[in-house]
Protein backbone atom coordinates (compact mmCIF):
# COMPACT_ATOMS: atom_id res chain seq x y z
CA UNK A 1 0.00 0.00 0.00
CA UNK A 2 2.67 2.30 0.80
CA UNK A 3 3.87 1.98 -2.84
CA UNK A 4 1.02 2.36 -3.94
CA UNK A 5 0.64 5.63 -2.62
CA UNK A 6 3.87 6.59 -2.62
CA UNK A 7 4.29 8.64 -5.63
CA UNK A 8 3.44 12.22 -5.77
CA UNK A 9 1.23 11.83 -8.81
CA UNK A 10 -0.86 9.11 -6.35
CA UNK A 11 -1.32 10.97 -3.71
CA UNK A 12 -2.44 14.17 -5.31
CA UNK A 13 -5.17 12.06 -6.95
CA UNK A 14 -6.07 10.19 -3.81
CA UNK A 15 -6.21 13.65 -2.21
CA UNK A 16 -8.04 15.72 -4.80
CA UNK A 17 -10.38 12.55 -5.10
CA UNK A 18 -11.03 12.52 -1.16
CA UNK A 19 -11.87 16.35 -1.67
CA UNK A 20 -14.40 16.24 -4.50
CA UNK A 21 -15.56 12.99 -2.74
CA UNK A 22 -16.27 14.87 0.81
CA UNK A 23 -17.46 18.18 -1.09
CA UNK A 24 -20.30 15.78 -3.15
CA UNK A 25 -21.63 13.77 0.00
CA UNK A 26 -22.00 17.42 1.73
CA UNK A 27 -23.67 18.85 -1.39
CA UNK A 28 -25.55 15.45 -1.84
CA UNK A 29 -26.84 15.42 1.79
CA UNK A 30 -27.74 19.04 1.47
CA UNK A 31 -29.77 18.81 -1.29
CA UNK A 32 -31.73 16.00 -0.04
CA UNK A 33 -32.16 17.79 3.13
CA UNK A 34 -33.77 21.06 1.21
CA UNK A 35 -35.58 18.80 -1.10
CA UNK A 36 -37.28 17.06 1.78
CA UNK A 37 -38.06 20.11 3.72
CA UNK A 38 -39.38 21.60 0.44
CA UNK A 39 -41.54 18.66 -0.48
CA UNK A 40 -42.43 18.20 3.33
CA UNK A 41 -43.70 21.79 3.46
CA UNK A 42 -45.64 21.56 0.34
CA UNK A 43 -47.32 18.49 1.68
CA UNK A 44 -48.42 20.52 4.89
CA UNK A 45 -49.62 23.38 2.81
CA UNK A 46 -51.76 20.87 0.38
CA UNK A 47 -53.12 19.76 3.87
CA UNK A 48 -53.99 22.54 5.05
CA UNK A 49 -55.80 24.06 2.49
CA UNK A 50 -57.89 20.97 2.57
CA UNK A 51 -58.44 21.14 6.08
CA UNK A 52 -59.70 24.81 5.50
CA UNK A 53 -61.84 23.99 2.81
CA UNK A 54 -63.39 22.00 5.45
CA UNK A 55 -63.08 23.77 7.72
CA UNK A 56 -65.31 27.17 6.21
CA UNK A 57 -67.92 24.99 5.09
CA UNK A 58 -68.69 23.81 8.83
CA UNK A 59 -68.36 27.28 9.55
CA UNK A 60 -71.21 28.28 7.19
CA UNK A 61 -73.19 25.42 8.99
CA UNK A 62 -72.83 22.86 6.31
CA UNK A 63 -73.95 19.71 7.91
CA UNK A 64 -71.62 16.47 8.55
CA UNK A 65 -73.39 14.46 6.08
CA UNK A 66 -72.81 17.25 3.10
CA UNK A 67 -68.75 17.79 3.75
CA UNK A 68 -66.46 17.59 0.87
CA UNK A 69 -64.34 15.01 2.72
CA UNK A 70 -63.17 12.26 0.12
CA UNK A 71 -61.72 14.74 -2.01
CA UNK A 72 -58.63 13.32 -4.00
CA UNK A 73 -59.15 10.67 -1.45
CA UNK A 74 -57.28 12.37 1.25
CA UNK A 75 -57.74 11.40 5.06
CA UNK A 76 -60.03 14.00 6.74
CA UNK A 77 -61.25 13.61 10.26
CA UNK A 78 -63.21 16.22 12.02
CA UNK A 79 -63.29 16.06 16.01
CA UNK A 80 -65.14 18.33 18.57
CA UNK A 81 -64.02 19.69 21.90
CA UNK A 82 -64.30 16.11 23.62
CA UNK A 83 -62.22 14.63 21.30
CA UNK A 84 -65.03 12.62 19.40
CA UNK A 85 -65.07 11.83 15.68
CA UNK A 86 -67.77 13.59 14.37
CA UNK A 87 -67.28 13.29 10.77
CA UNK A 88 -64.50 11.38 8.09
CA UNK A 89 -63.74 10.34 4.98
CA UNK A 90 -66.02 7.53 4.07
CA UNK A 91 -63.22 4.75 2.65
CA UNK A 92 -60.93 5.67 5.81
CA UNK A 93 -59.88 2.18 7.00
CA UNK A 94 -57.35 2.96 9.64
CA UNK A 95 -55.53 6.49 10.70
CA UNK A 96 -52.18 7.49 12.63
CA UNK A 97 -50.96 10.87 13.55
CA UNK A 98 -53.98 12.89 14.60
CA UNK A 99 -54.42 11.85 17.87
CA UNK A 100 -58.03 10.13 16.81
CA UNK A 101 -57.48 6.32 16.02
CA UNK A 102 -61.34 6.01 15.45
CA UNK A 103 -62.61 5.52 11.63
CA UNK A 104 -65.80 5.99 12.16
CA UNK A 105 -67.79 9.14 13.35
CA UNK A 106 -70.76 8.60 16.14
CA UNK A 107 -73.94 9.15 15.21
CA UNK A 108 -75.24 12.68 15.76
CA UNK A 109 -77.14 13.89 18.22
CA UNK A 110 -79.73 15.46 16.38
CA UNK A 111 -82.15 14.15 13.28
CA UNK A 112 -80.47 16.61 10.80
CA UNK A 113 -77.19 15.52 11.54
CA UNK A 114 -75.65 18.73 12.92
CA UNK A 115 -75.12 17.16 16.41
CA UNK A 116 -75.63 18.61 20.18
CA UNK A 117 -75.30 22.48 19.78
CA UNK A 118 -73.96 22.16 23.42
CA UNK A 119 -72.90 24.95 25.50
CA UNK A 120 -70.65 27.69 23.13
CA UNK A 121 -68.96 29.92 26.41
CA UNK A 122 -65.97 31.56 25.11
CA UNK A 123 -64.16 30.53 28.48
CA UNK A 124 -64.48 27.09 26.90
CA UNK A 125 -62.38 28.43 23.96
CA UNK A 126 -59.39 29.68 26.02
CA UNK A 127 -59.26 25.69 27.58
CA UNK A 128 -58.99 24.46 24.05
CA UNK A 129 -57.32 26.92 22.32
CA UNK A 130 -57.09 30.17 20.99
CA UNK A 131 -59.91 32.31 21.32
CA UNK A 132 -62.48 32.24 18.44
CA UNK A 133 -65.66 33.62 17.83
CA UNK A 134 -68.69 31.85 15.91
CA UNK A 135 -68.03 30.82 12.47
CA UNK A 136 -64.48 32.15 12.94
CA UNK A 137 -61.72 29.83 11.60
CA UNK A 138 -58.40 29.64 13.83
CA UNK A 139 -55.08 30.91 11.94
CA UNK A 140 -52.75 28.26 14.05
CA UNK A 141 -52.05 24.82 12.05
CA UNK A 142 -50.74 22.11 13.80
CA UNK A 143 -48.80 19.81 11.23
CA UNK A 144 -48.17 16.27 12.35
CA UNK A 145 -47.14 12.91 10.53
CA UNK A 146 -48.86 9.53 10.55
CA UNK A 147 -50.40 7.06 8.11
CA UNK A 148 -53.78 6.18 6.87
CA UNK A 149 -55.19 3.71 5.17
CA UNK A 150 -58.08 4.50 2.63
CA UNK A 151 -59.92 1.84 0.48
CA UNK A 152 -57.26 -0.86 1.53
CA UNK A 153 -54.54 1.27 0.29
CA UNK A 154 -51.69 2.44 3.23
CA UNK A 155 -49.67 5.82 2.89
CA UNK A 156 -47.58 8.25 4.78
CA UNK A 157 -49.12 11.79 5.26
CA UNK A 158 -48.85 15.04 6.76
CA UNK A 159 -51.55 15.96 8.66
CA UNK A 160 -52.33 19.79 9.03
CA UNK A 161 -55.20 20.75 12.01
CA UNK A 162 -56.84 23.41 11.38
CA UNK A 163 -59.92 24.98 14.44
CA UNK A 164 -62.93 26.52 13.80
CA UNK A 165 -66.02 28.02 15.75
CA UNK A 166 -69.78 27.22 14.56
CA UNK A 167 -72.65 28.71 15.84
CA UNK A 168 -74.55 25.22 16.88
CA UNK A 169 -71.67 22.85 16.97
CA UNK A 170 -69.51 24.62 19.46
CA UNK A 171 -65.40 23.96 18.94
CA UNK A 172 -64.25 21.86 16.08
CA UNK A 173 -60.94 20.56 14.59
CA UNK A 174 -60.58 19.90 11.40
CA UNK A 175 -57.65 17.06 10.12
CA UNK A 176 -56.60 16.56 6.61
CA UNK A 177 -54.09 14.90 5.38
CA UNK A 178 -51.47 15.50 2.10
CA UNK A 179 -49.69 12.03 0.80
CA UNK A 180 -46.13 11.86 0.97
CA UNK A 181 -45.63 8.98 -1.45
CA UNK A 182 -44.40 12.74 -4.11
CA UNK A 183 -41.79 13.28 -1.58
CA UNK A 184 -40.52 10.03 -0.39
CA UNK A 185 -39.88 9.38 -4.68
CA UNK A 186 -38.58 12.37 -5.29
CA UNK A 187 -36.30 11.87 -2.45
CA UNK A 188 -35.62 7.84 -3.15
CA UNK A 189 -34.89 9.02 -7.20
CA UNK A 190 -32.14 11.54 -6.04
CA UNK A 191 -30.84 9.26 -4.25
CA UNK A 192 -30.53 6.85 -6.51
CA UNK A 193 -29.23 9.16 -8.69
CA UNK A 194 -26.76 10.41 -6.21
CA UNK A 195 -25.59 6.59 -5.54
CA UNK A 196 -24.57 6.01 -9.45
CA UNK A 197 -23.57 9.54 -10.29
CA UNK A 198 -21.07 10.11 -7.74
CA UNK A 199 -18.69 7.33 -8.15
CA UNK A 200 -18.55 7.75 -11.51
CA UNK A 201 -17.87 11.61 -11.59
CA UNK A 202 -15.47 10.45 -8.27
CA UNK A 203 -14.17 8.02 -11.38
CA UNK A 204 -13.37 11.24 -13.63
CA UNK A 205 -12.37 13.30 -11.57
CA UNK A 206 -9.15 10.80 -10.46
CA UNK A 207 -8.51 10.26 -13.80
CA UNK A 208 -8.56 14.01 -15.06
CA UNK A 209 -6.32 14.57 -12.03
CA UNK A 210 -3.99 11.52 -12.99
CA UNK A 211 -3.58 12.79 -16.39
CA UNK A 212 -3.17 16.72 -15.29
CA UNK A 213 -0.49 15.15 -12.79
CA UNK A 214 1.35 13.91 -15.09
CA UNK A 215 1.36 16.51 -17.41
CA UNK A 216 2.44 18.99 -14.23
CA UNK A 217 5.61 16.51 -13.44
CA UNK A 218 6.47 15.84 -16.95
CA UNK A 219 9.44 18.52 -16.50
CA UNK A 220 10.58 16.92 -13.17
CA UNK A 221 11.07 13.67 -14.82
CA UNK A 222 13.22 15.59 -17.64
CA UNK A 223 14.95 16.99 -14.63
CA UNK A 224 15.41 13.68 -13.17
CA UNK A 225 16.59 12.08 -16.48
CA UNK A 226 19.25 15.19 -16.81
CA UNK A 227 20.67 14.59 -13.48
CA UNK A 228 20.88 10.78 -14.31
CA UNK A 229 22.64 11.49 -17.19
CA UNK A 230 25.04 13.87 -15.85
CA UNK A 231 25.84 11.55 -12.79
CA UNK A 232 26.39 8.51 -15.14
CA UNK A 233 28.41 10.71 -17.67
CA UNK A 234 30.70 12.83 -15.03
CA UNK A 235 29.72 15.74 -17.55
CA UNK A 236 29.17 19.08 -15.17
CA UNK A 237 29.26 21.18 -18.31
CA UNK A 238 25.30 19.48 -18.86
CA UNK A 239 22.06 21.40 -17.57
CA UNK A 240 18.88 20.63 -16.68
CA UNK A 241 15.61 21.45 -19.04
CA UNK A 242 14.07 24.66 -17.23
CA UNK A 243 10.44 24.96 -18.75
CA UNK A 244 8.81 28.01 -19.17
CA UNK A 245 6.01 28.03 -16.99
CA UNK A 246 7.65 30.43 -14.16
CA UNK A 247 6.82 28.71 -11.75
CA UNK A 248 8.06 25.99 -8.78
CA UNK A 249 9.28 23.45 -11.20
CA UNK A 250 10.77 26.08 -13.18
CA UNK A 251 12.58 27.77 -9.90
CA UNK A 252 13.69 24.09 -9.37
CA UNK A 253 14.82 23.29 -12.55
CA UNK A 254 16.96 26.99 -12.39
CA UNK A 255 18.01 26.56 -8.69
CA UNK A 256 19.68 23.24 -10.22
CA UNK A 257 21.62 24.53 -12.68
CA UNK A 258 22.72 26.99 -10.32
CA UNK A 259 23.76 24.13 -7.77
CA UNK A 260 25.55 22.33 -11.10
CA UNK A 261 27.23 25.57 -12.12
CA UNK A 262 28.04 26.02 -8.57
CA UNK A 263 29.57 22.22 -8.23
CA UNK A 264 31.42 22.60 -12.00
CA UNK A 265 33.12 25.71 -10.88
CA UNK A 266 34.25 23.81 -7.58
CA UNK A 267 35.40 20.67 -9.10
CA UNK A 268 36.92 22.74 -11.60
CA UNK A 269 38.85 24.47 -8.92
CA UNK A 270 39.58 21.64 -7.19
CA UNK A 271 41.28 20.17 -10.36
CA UNK A 272 43.34 23.18 -11.12
CA UNK A 273 44.54 23.43 -7.78
CA UNK A 274 45.70 19.96 -7.57
CA UNK A 275 47.55 20.03 -11.16
CA UNK A 276 49.09 23.06 -9.86
CA UNK A 277 50.23 21.90 -6.64
CA UNK A 278 51.58 18.66 -8.27
CA UNK A 279 53.27 21.61 -10.53
CA UNK A 280 54.46 23.24 -7.35
CA UNK A 281 55.74 19.84 -5.53
CA UNK A 282 57.41 18.36 -8.65
CA UNK A 283 60.24 20.98 -8.51
CA UNK A 284 61.30 21.43 -5.35
CA UNK A 285 61.31 17.20 -4.77
CA UNK A 286 63.28 16.99 -8.63
CA UNK A 287 65.50 19.60 -7.38
CA UNK A 288 66.02 17.71 -4.32
CA UNK A 289 66.42 14.24 -5.78
CA UNK A 290 68.55 15.55 -8.29
CA UNK A 291 71.45 16.86 -5.49
CA UNK A 292 70.72 13.76 -3.29
CA UNK A 293 71.68 11.45 -6.49
CA UNK A 294 74.71 13.47 -7.11
CA UNK A 295 75.48 13.25 -3.56
CA UNK A 296 75.49 9.87 -3.59
CA UNK A 297 77.83 9.37 -6.74
CA UNK A 298 80.42 12.46 -5.54
CA UNK A 299 79.92 13.04 -1.98
CA UNK A 300 82.49 15.75 -2.48
CA UNK A 301 79.85 17.65 -4.77
CA UNK A 302 77.25 17.88 -2.13
CA UNK A 303 75.01 21.06 -1.99
CA UNK A 304 73.89 20.85 1.37
CA UNK A 305 72.51 24.25 1.87
CA UNK A 306 70.46 23.75 -1.05
CA UNK A 307 69.19 20.62 -0.32
CA UNK A 308 67.43 22.23 3.16
CA UNK A 309 66.21 25.11 1.41
CA UNK A 310 64.43 22.68 -1.26
CA UNK A 311 63.48 20.84 2.31
CA UNK A 312 62.21 24.02 3.63
CA UNK A 313 60.81 24.85 0.58
CA UNK A 314 59.10 21.45 0.29
CA UNK A 315 58.10 21.94 4.03
CA UNK A 316 55.98 25.59 3.46
CA UNK A 317 54.48 24.50 0.59
CA UNK A 318 53.16 21.26 2.12
CA UNK A 319 51.81 23.41 5.25
CA UNK A 320 49.92 25.92 2.62
CA UNK A 321 48.58 23.26 0.80
CA UNK A 322 47.17 21.33 4.04
CA UNK A 323 45.80 25.33 5.27
CA UNK A 324 43.80 25.55 2.18
CA UNK A 325 42.63 21.93 2.30
CA UNK A 326 41.43 23.00 5.86
CA UNK A 327 39.39 26.08 4.64
CA UNK A 328 37.81 24.29 1.64
CA UNK A 329 36.68 22.14 3.96
CA UNK A 330 34.94 24.38 5.13
CA UNK A 331 37.19 24.94 8.81
CA UNK A 332 35.23 27.17 11.21
CA UNK A 333 38.24 29.80 13.42
CA UNK A 334 38.25 29.97 16.98
CA UNK A 335 36.34 32.75 18.58
CA UNK A 336 39.09 34.10 20.81
CA UNK A 337 39.76 37.91 21.02
CA UNK A 338 42.66 39.05 19.30
CA UNK A 339 44.51 41.98 19.92
CA UNK A 340 45.75 43.27 16.23
CA UNK A 341 47.71 45.70 17.26
CA UNK A 342 50.03 43.13 19.74
CA UNK A 343 49.75 40.82 16.70
CA UNK A 344 51.16 43.18 13.97
CA UNK A 345 53.68 44.35 16.47
CA UNK A 346 54.87 40.02 16.96
CA UNK A 347 54.96 39.51 12.85
CA UNK A 348 56.69 42.71 12.52
CA UNK A 349 59.32 42.04 14.86
CA UNK A 350 63.01 41.17 13.51
CA UNK A 351 61.72 42.37 10.14
CA UNK A 352 64.05 44.85 8.62
CA UNK A 353 62.38 48.09 7.40
CA UNK A 354 59.21 47.25 8.74
CA UNK A 355 57.46 50.00 11.03
CA UNK A 356 54.10 49.31 12.90
CA UNK A 357 51.64 52.28 13.39
CA UNK A 358 49.04 51.88 15.94
CA UNK A 359 45.78 54.37 16.08
CA UNK A 360 45.77 56.14 19.06
CA UNK A 361 42.02 56.85 19.72
CA UNK A 362 41.11 53.27 19.56
CA UNK A 363 39.91 53.01 22.82
CA UNK A 364 40.27 48.99 24.48
CA UNK A 365 42.79 48.36 21.57
CA UNK A 366 41.62 46.92 18.14
CA UNK A 367 40.52 43.32 18.98
CA UNK A 368 38.80 40.70 16.55
CA UNK A 369 37.19 37.69 17.02
CA UNK A 370 38.95 34.90 15.40
CA UNK A 371 42.06 32.26 15.43
CA UNK A 372 45.35 33.67 16.57
CA UNK A 373 46.95 31.31 14.89
CA UNK A 374 45.22 32.14 11.29
CA UNK A 375 45.25 35.93 11.46
CA UNK A 376 48.67 35.86 12.11
CA UNK A 377 49.48 33.43 8.95
CA UNK A 378 47.35 36.37 7.22
CA UNK A 379 49.94 39.27 8.32
CA UNK A 380 52.70 37.01 8.05
CA UNK A 381 51.81 36.62 4.28
CA UNK A 382 50.85 40.14 3.45
CA UNK A 383 54.79 41.41 5.24
CA UNK A 384 56.30 38.67 3.19
CA UNK A 385 54.66 39.90 -0.38
CA UNK A 386 55.50 43.69 1.10
CA UNK A 387 58.91 43.22 1.82
CA UNK A 388 59.37 41.20 -1.71
CA UNK A 389 58.28 43.92 -3.48
CA UNK A 390 59.40 47.10 -1.33
CA UNK A 391 62.18 49.29 -2.44
CA UNK A 392 62.95 50.16 1.23
CA UNK A 393 59.63 50.63 3.16
CA UNK A 394 57.08 48.94 5.07
CA UNK A 395 53.86 50.41 6.92
CA UNK A 396 51.89 48.55 9.06
CA UNK A 397 48.60 50.34 10.09
CA UNK A 398 46.42 49.16 12.65
CA UNK A 399 42.73 51.19 13.11
CA UNK A 400 39.13 51.32 13.84
CA UNK A 401 37.00 52.32 11.13
CA UNK A 402 33.42 52.46 12.86
CA UNK A 403 32.14 48.79 13.66
CA UNK A 404 35.29 47.53 11.54
CA UNK A 405 38.85 46.45 12.55
CA UNK A 406 41.54 47.46 9.40
CA UNK A 407 44.80 46.41 9.32
CA UNK A 408 46.82 48.22 6.26
CA UNK A 409 50.34 46.67 4.87
CA UNK A 410 52.02 49.36 2.27
CA UNK A 411 54.77 49.76 0.51
CA UNK A 412 56.75 51.44 -1.69
CA UNK A 413 57.52 49.38 -4.64
CA UNK A 414 55.58 49.38 -7.93
CA UNK A 415 52.04 48.35 -6.79
CA UNK A 416 49.47 46.57 -8.47
CA UNK A 417 47.84 47.11 -11.99
CA UNK A 418 44.17 47.83 -11.18
CA UNK A 419 43.71 45.16 -13.80
CA UNK A 420 45.10 42.74 -11.83
CA UNK A 421 43.88 43.57 -8.17
CA UNK A 422 41.78 40.73 -7.91
CA UNK A 423 43.89 38.12 -9.91
CA UNK A 424 46.58 38.36 -7.36
CA UNK A 425 44.68 36.69 -4.85
CA UNK A 426 43.97 33.30 -6.78
CA UNK A 427 46.16 30.67 -5.72
CA UNK A 428 49.49 29.82 -7.53
CA UNK A 429 48.98 33.21 -9.80
CA UNK A 430 52.82 35.20 -10.01
CA UNK A 431 52.35 38.79 -11.83
CA UNK A 432 56.44 38.65 -12.55
CA UNK A 433 56.71 35.22 -15.32
CA UNK A 434 60.27 35.73 -15.10
CA UNK A 435 60.64 36.15 -11.55
CA UNK A 436 62.36 32.80 -10.30
CA UNK A 437 60.65 30.67 -7.90
CA UNK A 438 62.84 30.71 -5.07
CA UNK A 439 62.30 34.55 -5.00
CA UNK A 440 58.39 34.61 -6.07
CA UNK A 441 57.21 31.70 -4.05
CA UNK A 442 54.23 29.64 -5.00
CA UNK A 443 52.07 32.24 -5.51
CA UNK A 444 49.66 30.59 -2.47
CA UNK A 445 50.38 33.37 0.13
CA UNK A 446 47.72 35.93 -1.00
CA UNK A 447 45.72 33.45 -1.64
CA UNK A 448 45.76 31.99 1.76
CA UNK A 449 45.38 35.35 3.24
CA UNK A 450 41.78 36.14 1.40
CA UNK A 451 40.82 32.96 2.06
CA UNK A 452 41.38 32.99 6.19
CA UNK A 453 39.82 36.84 6.00
CA UNK A 454 36.53 35.60 4.11
CA UNK A 455 35.99 32.59 6.98
CA UNK A 456 36.54 35.47 9.50
CA UNK A 457 33.62 37.41 8.10
CA UNK A 458 35.87 40.15 6.63
CA UNK A 459 37.35 41.86 3.38
CA UNK A 460 41.39 41.95 1.82
CA UNK A 461 41.60 43.97 -0.72
CA UNK A 462 44.38 45.82 -2.54
CA UNK A 463 44.52 49.79 -3.33
CA UNK A 464 47.48 52.38 -3.96
CA UNK A 465 49.72 52.97 -1.25
CA UNK A 466 50.48 56.53 -0.29
CA UNK A 467 54.42 56.11 -1.31
CA UNK A 468 53.41 54.71 -4.28
CA UNK A 469 53.56 51.30 -3.80
CA UNK A 470 50.45 48.76 -3.13
CA UNK A 471 48.60 49.20 0.15
CA UNK A 472 46.74 45.91 1.05
CA UNK A 473 43.20 46.45 3.52
CA UNK A 474 42.46 43.55 5.71
CA UNK A 475 39.11 45.16 7.57
CA UNK A 476 37.69 42.48 9.71
CA UNK A 477 34.15 42.93 12.39
CA UNK A 478 35.67 44.67 15.47
CA UNK A 479 34.51 42.05 19.07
Amino acid sequence: MSRLFGSVRARATLGATLVVAVALVAAGAAVLLSLRSNLLGEAGTQAERSAREVATELAVGTPYADLSLDVDDRPVQVVDEDGTLVAASEDLERITGTGVETVKPRPAASPDGTGDAGDTDDADDDDAGEPLEAGEIGERTTVSDGSATIDGDTEDYRFAAVPVKTEDRGRLTVYAGAPLSAEHGAVNTALTVMLIGFPVLLAVVGWVTWLVTRRALRPVEGIRREMAAITASEDLARRVPVPGTHDEVARLASTTNETLAALETSVERQRRFVADASHELRSPIASLRTQLEVAAAHPELLDLDGAVEDTVRLQHLAADLLLLARLDAGERPADARVDLAALAREEAGGRPGVSVREDAGAAGGVTVAGSRGQLGRVLANLLDNAQRHARSVVEVSVRRDGDLAVVGVADDGEGVPAADRERIFERFVRLDAARSRDDGGAGLGLAIARDVAVRHGGTLTVHDAPAGGALFELRLPAA
